[in-house]
This record gives C-alpha cells, structure tokens and sequence, in this order.
C-alpha cells in the first residue's frame, strides 16, 4: 500500500510484551535524563525502523535544541517527502514531536506521536498514531555521516555496468517480493503496467555515473533512486513552474535550475552524477543541478545506512514509465 507521497503506509503488528518493557525503562531512564544537554539532540540522524513492512529508512534533523527557537525536519512514511515539524518539544531529557498524516488507507488524516531519548550517543525512539497502541513501533537513530568525497576532476569513470540491456529483468528485484509480472520488457523497452511496484537492482553502488533513457505517460510520475535512498524525481511536467518536485529534483530537496522537460509520450535523457553527498543532474542534455549537497535520504530510502553503498532503484507506482538505458559507470579516485 502506498500513500499520497509514493511512501508506504506503516504496515503495523501486534503490540507485545517489549512495550510494556520499554516504556518502563524509558521511565526510569528519563528520571536521570534532566542532565543530557539539550543541544545534543541537534543534527541529522540517520533512523532505522525494524517494524516497518516493507522496510524504509527515516531521517531527523533538529536545530535550535536548548534555544527558544527549535525546530525540526522529518523524512518517512507516511508523510511527505520533506516534512517541517510545527510540534516538536524537549522536556526532561525527551524529544517529542507529532506530524500528520495518513497513517492507514482506509482511514482519515491521523496524528503520529514521535519520542526519543538519547542513549549513549544515539536516539531510542518510539513511535504511535494517537489513540491507536497497536501501532506502536521503535526506532533508533545514529547521527548522519558526513561522507568527505567531493566531486572533482580527479574521480575517474570505470567499465560501464549495465543494469538493463533490453532483453529482460535480470538483475533487477521487486519491492515487495513477488511482483515483477507487473513489469515486461518488449522490443528492447522495459515498462511497468498497472499494479506495478518498484524495481531495485541486485547490484550496489556509491560513487557512480548513471546514464537512462526514459518515457513518462500522461499524469505520471516516477523516480530512480540513488543508493537507494535519493530519488531524482522524472514527472510529466511539461512547462510548468520548477519545485522540489520537478523533474530533475532530487525529491522534496533539491530544486532543478529550470524545467527542460519534454511532452508526455516522447523519449527523454537522464544523466546523474554522485559522489559522496555532491549530486548533479543533467536532464535532456542541460545540467539542472550542479554539485549541490543532498542533505539526507528523501522518501524512497530503503535504509538509512547513508555511509553504505546501495542500489538503483526503479519507482514504477506512480502511473506508466518505461525505460530503455540504465547504464551506471562506477567512479573511482586517481591519486
């Protein structure tokens, strides 16, 4: 199931035993937590969230912590790409914040209730939909790795590894399992159909060149997923006003430079540069983004393991995509 955002919606199991546990240590943990300083609940973590189905990485930043002014970013299902945090507190040695969104597809706009503490450098958190303990999930979170490469003239392209070569799906796996009729290759085009889910390659990667051809229908969206954590957003968006969701964005972060898309139904050119967090993006021939910094993993992360080579990913549930290059050129430091 997917939400409006093309995140998943949380897919809860049964609250057991390791609740009641946890909340009781945390109570007992918080009594001494009026000593933490705030200000270390400042940064970007990187959060893993173990009861999540299929699994997703989620992102924190937080600024201000021990100032009047703080505030907060947010990155997971089932809310939007990019989301501020309009509540969010820190009391006795506890992070709290709230954010709404549609936790469920059957039911109306809900509130998710977030709490963390920090545990020997990293966040412990909770989380549930107000009024609704079956949804109770834990989380934990590690401050976000600065990876140091920078994008410079000496990053030297290897042998081209190509993910896709117009035959069929090899190498290439569904999220969830199970689903890969729902995408079809046919004279040399691979295509997803209604239903269709994403396509992630068993192959990984962190410094790379990636080179696509890709045609998007009428009313559809996609992505390819970096790492498997930022999407480079491909929208049919024809002379329309350039936002962090354009084509050429990297989703809900980064703003392309200007809209150079092509009309729905013709064939267009992805190029896509990263190394360590440096990104740049050339759609249809015209670089978009140039070496911008890409902050944190945006909604299609699979994991939130940032310093990790990860793989390419394919959105194919947003409306009719098809591909006819994927080609990733590894990238390598001369010395």
């Amino acid at each position: 199931m997917r939400s409006q955002h093309g995140l998943g919606y949380v897919k809860f199991g049964k609250v057991g035993p390791v609740r009641v546990v946890f909340i009781a240590a945390w109570a007992i943990s918080c009594c001494c937590a009026a000593s933490i300083d705030d200000q270390q609940f400042n940064g970007r973590w990187d959060i893993a969230v173990p009861g999540l189905s299929p699994a997703h990485g989620w992102w924190l930043e937080v600024t201000g912590a021990g100032t009047p002014t703080l505030k907060g970013r947010f990155v997971g299902a089932p809310v939007g790409p990019v989301d501020e945090i309009s509540k969010i507190s820190i009391s006795d040695g506890e992070l709290k914040f709230s954010l709404e969104g549609r936790y469920h597809r059957e039911r109306k706009v809900e509130k998710g209730l977030y709490w963390a503490r920090l545990e020997e450098g990293k966040l412990k958190g909770t989380f549930e939909v107000e009024g609704d303990p079956t949804t109770y999930l834990e989380w934990s979170g590690v401050r976000a790795p600065a990876l140091a490469d920078k994008d410079d003239p000496t990053w030297k392209r290897g042998d081209p590894v190509v993910l896709f070569d117009g035959h069929d799906l090899t190498g290439w796996l569904p999220e969830p399992p199970g689903r890969l009729a729902a995408w079809s290759v046919k004279e040399g085009t691979l295509a997803n159909s209604i239903g269709a889910t994403n396509l992630i390659s068993d192959k990984k990667f962190f410094n790379f060149a990636l080179e696509t051809e890709f045609r998007i229908g009428p009313r559809s969206n996609s992505s390819i997923g970096l790492r498997g954590r930022y999407a480079v957003q491909l929208a049919d968006d024809f002379d329309r006003p350039v936002t962090n969701r354009s084509s050429g964005a990297i989703l809900g972060r980064i703003v392309p430079t200007a809209n150079v898309t092509k009309p729905e139904g013709e064939w267009q050119t992805l190029a896509v540069r990263l190394i360590g967090r440096q990104v740049t993006v050339a759609l249809n021939g015209v670089r978009v983004v140039d070496k911008q910094i890409i902050d944190g993993p945006t909604g299609i992360a699979l994991d939130a393991n940032e310093s990790d080579p990860g793989p390419i990913v394919l959105q194919g549930d947003r409306g009719a995509v098809e591909f006819r290059k994927v080609v990733v050129y590894p990238l390598t430091k001369q010395r």
